[in-house]
């Protein structure tokens, strides 16, 4: 007996773990509901939890706050998943909106913010966590940003901790992705610095893309392959374009000549040839499209969402918005409505822990 009732309070306990997991993850969506001007937010269901009251947003950030823009006034202010503002200790302040480093929201606990003519960085409880003293900052990842004081580079980690870039041939760092950052030297090439710092993998490329998945993706002598973190080459340089690897499916878009394929990371390479449209694979499948409509593909090129479809996002947390007749919707990986097609416009599924 005794055995018995413990065995029914550990099941208690964890599916009261579970379920507490479940209630604090939440799925949001930017939205404009038909007829409107004004956008707000939706759940997964397609219920409005924000109502559509902003000319300006941005998406939800796993932090759980988004940046909305006051055009009335033209300053920005962050709320919380239930519409609330979030107080800060500055208040008019503005972010990166897509120009230069594009930055949209928390990351990393943080976000870069711009008073008085410098950056600096705002915590989730709106006060200012690293002082604003930069001239550039971009965002946080992998727990560090990159930012400038005049002309020299500075990796920061969350801490508000420096490490100078001290390398006198680097002219421009960009942000950083799985540990490392791209750089641009004085001789036009390309490499990455490490999260102190220094130089991880030398300037010897004609262009570089981030890292994803462990991979990224570099140009050299005309032509693009893939590097690992230590600069070895994992695919030879042959492409004449190439994207990032989707983790699901192991295959990245890549160019050769004229003619859209995929490659594995041993190089083999994937040819769909019944779509007249090539999309990047995520969360496994890539957007199609055939007779103007189009859906998705797997990574065998087997039509999982036959094309039915005005219009498509990327797959991303397991959704995507499509459009039918005039209306967006949402749909999961097997093609199922879990947002009914009502709205004039929706944007992604974000992910909120």
């Amino acid at each position: 007996m005794k055995s018995k009732f413990l065995f029914t309070i550990l099941v208690v306990t964890a599916l009261s773990t579970i379920q507490n997991s479940f209630c604090q993850t939440k799925f949001l969506v930017q939205a404009k509901p038909d007829g409107s001007t004004t956008w707000g937010y939706a759940d997964q269901t397609g219920k409005m939890i924000i109502n559509a009251q902003y000319s300006k947003c941005y998406p939800f950030t796993k932090d759980g706050f988004a940046a909305i823009y006051d055009s009335y006034n033209r300053i920005y202010h962050f709320i919380d998943t239930t519409g609330r503002t979030l107080k800060t200790e500055i208040t008019d302040f503005k972010i990166n909106d897509g120009l230069g480093f594009d930055i949209e929201g928390f990351s990393n606990g943080l976000v870069a913010i711009k008073a008085n003519g410098k950056w600096g960085y705002l915590n989730t409880s709106g006060k200012l966590a690293i002082p604003l003293k930069y001239d550039e900052a971009s965002e946080f990842n992998s727990g560090v940003a990159v930012t400038k004081i005049s002309k020299k580079f500075i990796v920061i980690n969350t801490s508000g901790e420096e490490f100078e870039v001290t390398e006198p041939t680097i002219i421009e760092v960009k942000h950083f992705s799985e540990n490392l950052a791209p750089y641009r030297s004085i001789s036009k090439s390309f490499g990455f610095i490490g999260k102190d710092g220094k130089i991880a993998i030398l300037a010897q490329y004609e262009s570089v893309g981030y890292f994803v998945n462990g991979l990224a993706w570099a140009k050299k002598n005309g032509f693009i392959g893939f590097i690992n973190p230590n600069g070895e080459w994992v695919i030879k340089p042959q492409f004449t374009a190439a994207k990032s690897f989707d983790a699901v499916s192991g295959l990245a878009r890549i160019k050769i000549g004229e003619t859209w394929a995929y490659t594995n990371i041993a190089g083999e390479l994937t040819y769909v040839k019944d779509t007249e449209h090539w999309g990047d694979f995520s969360d496994g499948l890539a957007e199609g499209k055939r007779f103007l409509a189009k859906g998705f593909y797997n990574a065998k090129g087997e039509w999982v969402i036959m094309p039915q479809f005005e219009g498509t996002r990327e797959f991303k947390n397991g959704f995507a918005a499509v459009k039918r007749n005039g209306k967006w919707g949402m749909i999961n990986t097997k093609g199922e409505w879990v947002i009914q097609p009502t709205f004039a416009t929706l944007r992604d599924l974000e992910l909120i822990k």
